[in-house]
């Protein structure tokens, strides 16, 4: 496999959103620290959004939704 083929099979965060995300429409996230260190929210539509982990938003996001999924189990 070439570099570019590597790069395509998993979504990276290079960036961060600014925007705070709706709770409600994100179904689930991934942590990642490389390159950047980030919290991907996957929506509702299955549009990926990276965010920086640091802010309390996102970790009352993190939290909904492992509730959610917790949840779900039972």
């Amino acid at each position: 496999g070439s570099v570019g083929s590597q790069s395509m099979r998993k979504f990276r965060c290079v960036t961060l959103s600014p925007a705070r995300l709706n709770i409600r429409n994100l179904m689930s996230y991934e942590k990642q620290q490389v390159p950047i260190n980030a919290i991907m929210f996957i929506t509702a539509d299955g549009i990926k959004i990276c965010v920086s982990p640091n802010q309390k938003w996102v970790q009352a996001a993190i939290k909904r939704i492992d509730e959610r999924r917790a949840a779900k189990r039972k």
